[in-house]
């Protein structure tokens, strides 16, 4: 198992919001998670900063004393309870909320935990598909049938989100497992990624468009490319 990632703030914005982590485990299964801050000027990189790191710190800690879906939980939650209190008590930070996607990838599954709208992808020789679903307005009226994948790609609102890391007291993230063939790869990213890259074209440097330790650098400059929008972050897990 081998990891990498990358992260910039892209051609617009002042600040990057974004944040990640990853690490290898002692028995060589893999802990990564990619935050998307929002909130003021301020607050966003202070929600995404403070949830990375005290998701990772909280998961290691925590050691072999549970299953890995049960340490994440409980590291997001604790996450989640300390970026509420601080929206709650610091007024630069008020309304302040982040993102996560979180996976624990080993060579026979990855426990993926999502809230809000950063996404994991699952990539093989043979295709790519989305593992997480997002927490966002646009999703919900795809679900509906009120919008087309293609239309919500493009749709105003689609930056939306309906769940946040801090924005409430209990955390609500949804879990998924994903088998991982050999060979086989994951792709946590933010939306500034998925905006403007597609996931043919991140399939395609998965697979085909060089060294996997250049992927994530790969997609990046695709994204700055056409104008980087948003913050960027990717990071990839190889089996």
């Amino acid at each position: 198992m081998q990891v990498w990632g990358v992260t910039h703030q892209g051609m617009v914005r002042q600040q990057n919001q974004d944040a990640f982590d990853a690490r290898t485990l002692e028995d060589g299964r893999i802990i990564a998670l990619v935050c998307d801050g929002m909130g003021g000027a301020r607050a966003g990189n202070v929600a995404s900063t403070m949830a990375v790191d005290l998701f990772m710190r909280n998961f290691l800690e925590a050691g072999d004393t549970a299953d890995g879906e049960g340490r994440m939980r409980q590291a997001a939650a604790v996450a989640n309870r300390e970026v509420f209190q601080r929206s709650t008590t610091d007024q630069e930070c008020v309304g302040m909320g982040t993102t996560l996607v979180a996976a624990l990838a080993g060579p026979e599954e990855a426990v993926v935990l999502n809230e809000g709208d950063s996404r994991a992808y699952y990539v093989t020789q043979e295709g790519i598909s989305l593992v997480t679903r997002d927490h966002s307005l646009v999703e919900d009226m795809v679900v509906r049938g009120e919008l087309t994948r293609e239309e919500a790609r493009n749709h105003p609102h689609k930056n939306l989100i309906t769940r946040a890391l801090g924005a409430e007291p209990v955390l609500m993230a949804d879990c998924f497992r994903q088998k991982m063939e050999e060979g086989s790869s994951l792709l946590l990213c933010s939306d500034g990624l998925s905006n403007v890259v597609s996931e043919q074209e991140m399939l395609y440097e998965v697979i085909h468009g060089g060294e996997q330790e250049s992927c994530c650098q790969r997609l990046l400059e695709i994204a700055l490319h056409r104008g980087a929008p948003d913050n960027v972050t990717a990071v990839l897990i190889c089996r």
